[in-house]
């Protein structure tokens, strides 16, 4: 199980935005770049990244998507928050 996950995100509008994204990024798109381009989080500025956090900082869906990567570089399906519409990289993680 994991304890924590490092992960980097991209913040857009619409779903449709995050569809054409996650296409261009898997098309291969650096994440980072695009992160810097067009996310709407101030961590756009660092490629998108996060850091480390454990279950209980971000809000639940969020939550839910980052621990369900499986691989570091897997991207998200985009996933809806209140702030918007996300991509989700798995950078690294910490089991227990």
């Amino acid at each position: 199980m994991r304890k924590e996950v490092r992960a980097s995100h991209i913040l857009v509008k619409t779903k449709d935005e995050a569809d054409k994204l996650r296409d261009e990024i898997n098309s291969g798109k650096d994440f980072a770049k695009a992160a810097a381009e067009v996310s709407l989080c101030p961590s756009g500025h660092d490629g998108g990244d996060l850091g480390f956090f454990k279950r209980g900082v971000m809000v639940k869906p969020f939550e839910d998507a980052a621990f369900a990567l499986k691989e570091i570089g897997d991207v998200s399906e985009p996933v809806e928050t209140q702030f918007g519409w996300h991509l989700i990289k798995l950078t690294g993680f910490i089991d227990e």
